[in-house]
């Protein structure tokens, strides 16, 4: 039997051995780390190592950094505990921080636009940061989880502060690819574990030590009264065991993923004219390509390529197993159809020379099959 190709890294990837082990260890612990005997208290010290592991991956310290069960809820509690009555979210947001944002404030506060090729326009934002005094909090993903578009943040942040806004940045695709000094003055950032190699259902947010941060989760206090109920011990354990596996691993990573991204971009642009790359002008997360192919729906693609043991994706993973017309493609093509035809391709830690050879293979014959400007040739 043939063993499929997963290129939908974005969504989640492989768990790496070390977080494998390091939850089977804590798995075989017992102790609450809100405890106070010794039992207790030898699981608040894995805790508090796991928080310095995780933290160090972007350069924050330890005693910003707040477990939470996700990505989500991190971006979550960011833009609902913030206390800031005015939202600046960029258009090609995640649906995490676009729903938090929405149900704080009707419509979700005002977007960022972005160009066609998907960076947020500075110059757009610093008006609107203008353009009222009301407190505000300004949303910029680091990088773009369909197109891997990275951002600006740090001019986002010079400007955001200027005017006296706080920064939240979700950076649940960059941490541990991308240099973290561009975070060093974002007040809130979000992170996901199992997009790193760990386990689903583990993330974080840091949040800066000036920054007041309202509890979203209530109860017995925990994370220092910003997110109570008892940590998930073993599910924090991969978290920082992935995180530290990243840190040490990461940039050869991105290096590799970069020269099979070159080589998959190469060869499906010289299979097929009608092929559109986008995002190519803007710096790119190196493991990413979103792939367009006019005249063919994505989820035909993606169901197509399924059939042919190639796992990919459409927009984001997180719409409940729906493949729907991109938000952030029509923010970036305002009317253009493309929106709703492009595919996303995202390597990881795992990925291999061979499964980018078979991906090209099949999408040869996807396009030589559906694709009307293939047909007319």
């Amino acid at each position: 039997m043939t063993v499929p190709v997963y290129l939908d890294h974005n969504a989640t990837t492989p768990m790496r051995s070390e977080a494998v082990d390091a939850m089977a260890e804590a798995a075989r612990a017992v102790g609450n780390p809100s405890s106070v005997h010794g039992l207790g208290r030898a699981a608040r010290a894995r805790l508090e190592h796991a928080r310095a592991q995780v933290a160090a991956l972007v350069g924050r310290p330890a005693a910003e950094l707040v477990f939470t069960s996700g990505g989500t809820e991190a971006d979550a509690l960011a833009v609902r505990g913030c206390g800031r009555p005015r939202f600046l979210v960029s258009a090609v947001e995640h649906d995490a921080v676009l729903a938090a944002a929405d149900a704080v404030q009707a419509g979700g506060g005002a977007r960022i636009p972005v160009d066609r090729d998907g960076r947020v326009d500075l110059q757009v934002l610093e008006r609107m940061l203008a353009g009222s005094d009301l407190p505000a909090l300004v949303c910029v993903m680091w990088v773009n989880n369909e197109t891997g578009v990275v951002q600006p943040v740090a001019e986002v942040v010079r400007l955001a502060h200027a005017a006296g806004a706080l920064v939240h940045v979700d950076a649940v695709q960059g941490a541990g690819k991308l240099d973290p000094a561009a975070l060093a003055d974002a007040d809130l950032i979000a992170l996901s574990a199992h997009k790193l190699g760990g386990p689903a259902g583990v993330g974080a947010l840091l949040v800066r030590a000036s920054v007041p941060l309202r509890a979203v989760a209530l109860g017995g206090g925990q994370e220092r009264g910003r997110r109570s109920g008892t940590e998930n011990l073993i599910g924090i354990a991969g978290f920082a065991a992935a995180a530290a596996a990243i840190a040490d691993t990461g940039m050869t990573e991105m290096r590799r993923a970069a020269e099979r991204q070159h080589r998959l971009e190469a060869a499906v642009t010289g299979l097929a004219a009608e092929a559109r790359l986008l995002g190519v002008a803007a710096e790119r997360l190196p493991s990413t390509t979103c792939l367009g192919l006019p005249g063919v729906a994505a989820e035909i693609q993606v169901m197509t390529l399924d059939l042919a043991g190639v796992a990919v994706s459409a927009g984001s993973a997180c719409s409940s197993g729906k493949v729907k017309r991109s938000h952030v493609l029509a923010a970036m093509l305002p009317g253009d159809p493309i929106a709703g035809e492009a595919i996303r391709i995202s390597q990881g830690w795992s990925t291999t020379d061979a499964d980018i050879e078979r991906f090209v293979d099949a999408w040869r014959a996807l396009r030589d099959r559906l694709s009307p400007a293939a047909r007319a040739a």
